[in-house]
Order: structure tokens, then sequence, then C-alpha cells
């Protein structure tokens, strides 16, 4: 297949003919080489045309408030330089544009990682020997001062009210101080005892980083954490130690045994859409680089990071806005990644696939074929059942994923933590792409899979943060989890509350194209319920109703059961945004619910979900 560069004419073709990689089996390097750049080539003239007042699909970036742009546009735009020849005789005027629009930019607002991203960029744009003419001695003073870890740590060596990873943030900007000549590499030392302090404390004996400052919260970043160490460890010319490489194996695992052909990614937590494809290859690139993979696992984690890019090219490019998008196609991301970041939100990933794809040329794979059998191996190697531990202690955390065929079912047992435990994407659901899917900044009021008891002095309960005594079975081959909590989880807080009136036993089975949720509720004393209800947002559509039973005419979910509430009904979504995951919308809601009851004994609430 031929790659075409992204030119109008071009556009109109893919446009016509999409998606053009998902049949290819294209190389990593030809996928990002033939599309990243031209990308960053159309917002380099765009932003030279339109400067500040430039306006990308309605979105205004530069009026957004968006505080990491300025070090996002100097990375995505610094990559156009690298990659131009410097025989070419277009390099010159793409070095001035650059150096007027740093001098745009030096004013605006920039933190954290925007600073992170743009002293990256001068690191890069030094060791190739064009730092000089890519931005003025005026400018590049004015950066020397704004671009400094100190702007977010105190002298004291505490973060300023940011959560606590960012002191790899703080690490990874004294090093590239270091390394432009603008300090020596003592703070980088402090900071880089900061970070591995936090990260021994706040991932145990297990390894993951908890988000939050021991309150249980473990999602995409947790796993993706120790690679962004390792990775910033190599930028700034030092070599992850041994003790980094064992955490950055489990970290591998994970990645591994949820790879699949789709290039789809973490299927739970915030942050996701195209974040939780590319925090994949960012664990995978890195760990062949540092040879924590077999030579066999490299070629397949290629082979998968391949299909991610493919993906990103195909489903989250959109040739006719000529940008990512996260936000239109009924597709909802969490609000701090709003369209007002649209611009920032390009640069940064497609500086993400740059840079793995930098990472698996270095491990030997430019431009190698990818595997054409990827779904025969990861069936063959990877296992059809895993756990792993993110902490125990008076509460449990833990994920399991199960392998059926295509499908990858990530049950995921945490807390959420403050401000995200009402999320549906933070429940202990089995999310599945084209199956379960939580939606981005949900609040409770669709608590999808989950009984909703409203009591009779108002408090809803849901059974999502006090989650106790994980544990899992086999028989034959159907895997069962299951666990307690002995508080419910009472919304409306920012944090969790317990409610201890009603307790929970849960029950998963996880089997062929089958997967059960049993619930047993206990009440402590009789308990006055005002109604129960259960909502499950479909893919699926056309439902048919017979009782509890909705039966689905197209989609992957094929039946819906219900058992231990009076009545279910379907109705279409209609597009409505309470209803959208992060890649498309749900198409069907089944309510069940029961209402007014004394709860004297235990109560039996049982869904199932049939899917091919």
């Amino acid at each position: 297949m031929k790659f075409l560069p992204l030119t109008s004419a071009a556009l109109v073709v893919m446009t016509a003919c999409a998606p053009a990689y998902a049949a290819s089996n294209a190389p990593m390097n030809r996928i990002v080489q033939d599309n990243a750049y031209q990308q960053l080539d159309f917002f380099f003239k765009k932003l030279v045309a339109e400067r500040e007042g430039m306006v990308l699909d309605g979105a205004s970036p530069f009026k957004s408030g968006d505080k990491f742009l300025p070090g996002k546009v100097a990375a995505g735009l610094g990559h156009v330089l690298l990659n131009t020849a410097k025989d070419d005789p277009a390099l010159e005027q793409k070095l001035k544009d650059y150096r007027d629009i740093a001098d745009m930019t030096v004013g605006m607002d920039n933190h954290t990682w925007g600073i992170y991203y743009y002293i990256g960029a001068l690191v890069k744009l030094k060791e190739a020997g064009l730092l000089e003419r890519a931005v003025s001695p005026a400018t590049l003073e004015q950066l020397r001062k704004q671009l400094d870890w100190r702007t977010f740590v105190t002298p004291q060596w505490d973060l300023i009210n940011l959560p606590t990873n960012y002191y790899g943030v703080a690490f990874s900007i004294a090093r590239l101080r270091m390394m432009m000549g603008w300090e020596d590499d003592s703070a980088g030392k402090v900071l880089l005892e900061k970070m591995l302090t936090h990260y021994n404390k706040y991932s145990g004996k297990f390894g993951f980083s908890d988000e939050t400052d021991g309150e249980g919260r473990f999602d995409r970043y947790s796993i993706l954490l120790i690679a962004e160490i390792c990775e910033r460890f190599l930028e700034t010319g030092l070599q992850p130690t041994e003790e980094l490489k064992v955490l950055l194996r489990k970290a591998a695992d994970v990645a591994l045994n949820v790879a699949n052909t789709e290039g789809q990614g973490f299927s739970f937590g915030r942050s996701l859409g195209p974040y939780g494809e590319t925090a994949m290859v960012e664990i995978l690139s890195v760990s062949a680089y540092l040879n924590v993979l077999t030579t066999e696992e490299k070629q397949y984690a290629y082979t998968y990071s391949s299909r991610v890019a493919a993906r990103y090219m195909d489903f989250w490019y959109d040739p006719s806005m000529q940008s990512l998008d996260m936000w239109g196609k009924s597709r909802r991301t969490d609000t701090y990644r709003g369209k007002h970041r649209i611009l920032g939100e390009n640069f940064s990933l497609l500086h993400q696939l740059i840079y793995t794809n930098d990472t698996w040329n270095k491990a030997g794979f430019k431009d190698v074929q990818p595997k054409a059998d990827l779904q025969a191996w990861l069936d063959k190697n990877r296992p059809p059942f895993s756990v792993t531990t993110f902490a125990q202690g008076e509460y449990d955390r833990a994920l399991a994923i199960f392998r059926d065929g295509p499908h990858v079912v990530s049950l995921n047992m945490i807390n959420g933590g403050g401000s995200q435990h009402d999320n549906s994407p933070y429940y202990p659901l089995p999310f599945a792409p084209g199956i379960v899917s939580g939606v981005a900044d949900s609040g409770g009021a669709h608590a999808q899979l989950l009984p909703k008891f409203t009591m009779t002095d108002g408090a809803q309960l849901i059974g999502a943060a006090w989650i106790k005594d994980i544990k899992t079975g086999k028989d034959g081959k159907r895997y069962t989890v299951t666990y307690r909590q002995d508080e419910l989880d009472k919304l409306g807080k920012k944090g969790p509350q317990k409610d201890a009136r009603i307790k929970l036993r849960t029950t998963y089975t996880l089997e062929h194209g089958v997967m059960t949720r049993t619930d047993v509720y206990t009440p402590v004393g009789a308990q006055e319920v005002e109604k129960i209800v259960l909502e499950f947002a479909s893919f699926s559509d056309q439902a048919t109703m017979k009782g509890n039973v909705a039966t689905f005419a197209q989609g992957t979910v094929k039946e819906y059961s219900v058992s231990g509430l009076q009545q279910c009904q379907s109705a279409p979504t209609n597009g409505d945004r309470e209803f959208m995951a992060p890649y498309g919308p749900m198409k069907t809601l089944v309510t069940c619910s029961t209402g007014k009851l004394t709860m004297k004994e235990p109560l039996t609430i049982k869904w199932i979900i049939k899917y091919q």
C-alpha cells in the first residue's frame, strides 16, 4: 500500500477510503513518518499564518487558558525542525518561523508539563546545533528564567498544590536545565530522591503508584508512571537501575495482557481516549529498549504498538478537521481535556507517537514489518486470566484481566479516591471496549451497572469504594472474582463516604462470551429503602424486552438479563451526552428498578451480559 503525505488531495482520498491503515499492517515508523510530521507541518503553517488568533475547528487555543500550550507548541514544532534535513533549503525559513513563534509565546502562561515540554525541545535543538538559529538571545534568556522547576517546588522541596507524581516532572526539568548549562546536577539529585521516595511509599511492595496519598486510586497513570521515570532517566543521560527495571517489567506484563489487534488500550480510569492507547506504547517501547522484554515479546509488543499508531491515524485523527477528535462523533472526554485544549492535545499526542517511535527505532525496529499473527501469539503466550495486585491492607486494590479471543476484559477494583469515586470509569466493572464502558466525569447520576439504593432519608448508596478480601478462583475455563464491602459508598461528597447500613458481597464470573455479576446486599437491622435502580448503557442497539431480559439485534452485546429487581425497560439514548464513552456513543439504556421496600433479609441482585 502506498502511503500518501497529508496534502489536501491525499486528505480527500483518505476521507473517502478511511480507515487507511486498518488492513495494511504497516510498520510504526512508516505510519509516524508519513502522517505525524505532515500533521505537525500543517499546524506549523497555520500558526505562522494566524499566530495567537489561530482557530482550529471553531476553538481558539491561545484564548483557552491552556497552561501547557507554549511548551507543547515548542516541542511539536521542534520535531519539524529536527526532521528537516540540514541541507534542505526550507530549513532556514522554518527556523525563522520557529523563532517568531517562540517570541510570540514567551510571555504566555506556561506551567509544569509545559515547562518540561519546552526545555526538552530546547535541549534537542541544542544537540542538533540549531538552538541559536531557532530562538533569539533575548527570548532564550527569558526562557532560562521561566523554565524552572522552582516555579512549582518550594525551597523546602515541597510541591506547590500538585499531586506527588509532579516530582517526576520537577526532576526532569532540573536534569534538562543541567543539560542546557543553566544549573549543576545538585537539584536533580534531590528531586530524584524525592520522586523515588514517593514512588516507594505509595506503590508499596507491588510496584504501582497510588495516584493519591494512600487513598487507593490506581489507573492508567499508576501503570504508566514507572515507564515515564525510566524514559526521563534515559532522556537526561542516566541509566535506570535494576530495581526500576523490575518494576517496569510488571507494567509491561499488564500492557501485554491488555494487548489486542485493534490497537485499543486501557479501558478504565480517567484520561482515556488515545491516551489510554499511547500509554501502552510508552510502556512497551522503553521496556524493549531496556531489554526488559524477551526477543519474541519485543516483536509482538512492537506489532501491537504499530496497531496503536495505525488506530490513531484511522480513528482518532479526522482529516476533515485536520485534527485529532476526542470531542465529536459522540465521544466524551474528561473536562480538563476539553476541546479548548485541542491544539495542545494534538501536539502532545503526536509528540508521544514520535518519541516512542524513536525508541522503537533505537531498539532495532525501524521500518520492521509487524508480525501478522499477533492474535494467535497473544492467545498462546498471554494468560487467559491474570490478577495484578495494587495494594492490600484494610482495603484491597487489584486489576483482573480476562482475555476472551479478541475481547479484553479489565475488572479494575479500586477506590477512586477524592473527586473520582462516583465517576463510572472508576467503578469495579468488567470494562471491555464495545461491551462495558464508563463515562468521563459522569458522577453518580447514572451508576453504570451498579445497583443504586436511594434510602428514605434521601441518601444514595452504591458499592464502589470500600473493597475488601479480593479472591479469585477457576473452574475449567470459568474464572471467578469475589470481594466484600462492609460499607457502601454514600454519594454526594467529593470523596467516598462510608455508610454501614447495608453490607455487600460481590461475585463476578467471567467465561467465553458471558460475564455475570451477583450481588448479595445484607441489611444491618431493618432498612427503609425508597427505591433501587440499576442502569446499563450499552453500545448495542435495537433492543427487545421480554420481562427482565433485553435482546439486541445489533452490536457486540447480544443479551442482558437482570434478576432480583421488579421491572426493566429499554430506551434509545438518542445521543444523550450522559451516555458517551471516550470512543463513541452507547446506544441503548436498560433501566431496572424496584420500588419502596423494608430490607430485613439479604437481597440478591444479578446481571448477565452475553456478547459475541
